[in-house]
């Protein structure tokens, strides 16, 4: 009996196997006919935006992950150089950086999503043929450079035993890190690298059970009053019902001494990084936009953000542009939507927002934002899978974005790696956070300055 019943369950399995197999590849070919435009045309302050497609089924272009070979390294431009400060990560998420200069990395990937539809199987297999469904370790990893020179020579876990972590921010003595569904604050010392001490919870944030937009960005305010977090939507287009997104696709701004919080921002439909922009103030978001409305829309952006500004989501796109699928539509929202400062091109998914103004890096990257762009899964050609850089000038965007960190997609568009969160450590380096090579990236000058390093 019990033996019909494994042959039963292996049979099963196979037939899901075949089933998701023939689908995958069809979507896949279905994308190789439906091929997006030059990206080039969908940067900056007004990219081309084309009519839009609806499809029964989007089509799905997958780079399958296969991990770094020995040796093999990014690519990075002329006066730059890039090494692993540290690899054999459990999926890498973001970084964050302490003022002494440890560097905490989020290990962490998404709760397990719930199946309603087929299309929810689909792409479950999709994410995991492209490395996004690693292992949890549900932890944050301390590395120590204590001289600076791109050599950790401390390592250890720093928090265990999270729930989908992704967001930190330091605020004296106290440390958010923000888990899928809640911030905690934990007690910190200086120099600390483990914590056991229990978190107390300071909010709750929208989780499961869909939770389909998992990672919660956090940015302290320059004061310590406030805490900024990015809240996803949980849903493409809100086909999981309006009630499934109270309080989502969202930026929310907490109070650190009680914990209330009220809605900064709307309609921004995945804000995954938040920065203050240094010469102005501002704060500044990246946000992942829509899908399967065609292979160049809807372009992913970076914005500024304004106090009660709605950025669309999901009645319209890039400012006033209609949503046809969204029923019953709100033109009174609609009116107010604001178009968002800078185009990153369409779907090429960023992750990851660092503002530079430190000396470290060449002349021409000493003011603006780094993006981590972790790269498409339904377009053809592939689009993203890079770090770019967006030159600023008086506090705004300045000029063409510029590849910086490349080399993640082999000649055979399968992928090496995927950059995530971004850091700028405290030498001035940018560090990179790559979920699916495992590793976290140090990008400094080819020419370091003899400025002292620190801890020297």
């Amino acid at each position: 009996m019990m033996h019909a019943l494994k042959n039963a369950g292996s049979a099963r399995l196979v037939r899901r196997f075949a089933f998701l197999s023939v689908a995958v590849a069809a979507l896949t070919l279905a994308g190789c006919d439906d091929n997006g435009g030059d990206p080039r045309v969908q940067i900056g302050a007004h990219p081309v935006l084309p009519q839009l497609q609806q499809y029964l089924m989007p089509p799905i272009r997958i780079a399958k992950a296969v991990g770094w070979g020995k040796d093999e390294t990014p690519a990075v431009p002329q006066g730059l150089q890039v090494k692993a400060l540290a690899t054999g990560f459990e999926h890498p998420r973001s970084l964050y950086v302490l003022p002494n200069g440890d560097v905490l990395v989020v290990e962490s990937n998404g709760p397990k999503a719930p199946i309603y539809r087929p299309k929810d199987v689909i792409t479950g297999w999709v994410q995991w043929f492209a490395g996004a469904k690693a292992k949890d370790a549900n932890r944050i990893t301390l590395i120590r450079d204590t001289n600076g020179d791109g050599v950790p020579d401390l390592r250890t876990v720093f928090l265990d035993h999270l729930n989908s972590p992704f967001g930190v921010a330091l605020v004296g003595h106290d440390l958010y890190v923000a888990d899928t569904d809640a911030i905690v604050r934990y007690p910190y010392q200086d120099g600390q690298t483990s914590i056991t001490a229990p978190g107390t919870k300071l909010t709750d944030l929208p989780g499961g059970p869909i939770d389909h937009h998992w990672t919660k960005a956090l940015l302290a305010s320059p004061d310590g009053s406030k805490l900024y977090v990015g809240v996803g939507s949980n849903s493409n287009i809100g086909e999981n019902g309006i009630g499934a997104e109270y309080e989502r696709a969202a930026i929310w701004e907490v109070d650190r001494a009680s914990g209330a919080h009220r809605i900064f921002a709307s309609g921004v439909r995945n804000p995954t990084g938040l920065q203050w922009e240094p010469e102005t103030g501002k704060l500044w978001a990246i946000a992942n936009e829509r899908d399967e409305i065609g292979p160049d829309l809807v372009p992913d952006y970076l914005t500024s953000v304004q106090d009660g500004g709605f950025y669309g989501w999901p009645y319209s796109y890039y400012g006033q542009h209609l949503d046809p699928r969204i029923m019953p539509q709100r033109p009174d929202l609609v009116a107010t939507a604001i178009a968002p400062d800078y185009a990153l091109s369409s779907h090429v998914a960023p992750l990851g927002l660092a503002m530079y103004s430190g000396t470290e890096l060449p002349a021409n990257y000493r003011s603006g934002a780094f993006v981590g762009e972790h790269g498409s899964w339904d377009r053809t050609p592939l689009n993203g899978y890079k770090v770019v850089f967006v030159p600023f000038s008086g506090g705004k965007p300045s000029g063409a974005a510029q590849d910086v960190v490349t080399g993640f997609l082999d000649a055979d568009n399968h992928a090496r790696g995927r950059p995530v969160g971004l850091a700028v450590d405290k030498a001035g380096a940018l560090l990179i956070a790559d979920d699916v090579g495992n590793t976290v990236w140090r990008v400094s000058s080819a020419h370091p300055s003899s400025s002292p390093k620190p801890g020297t």
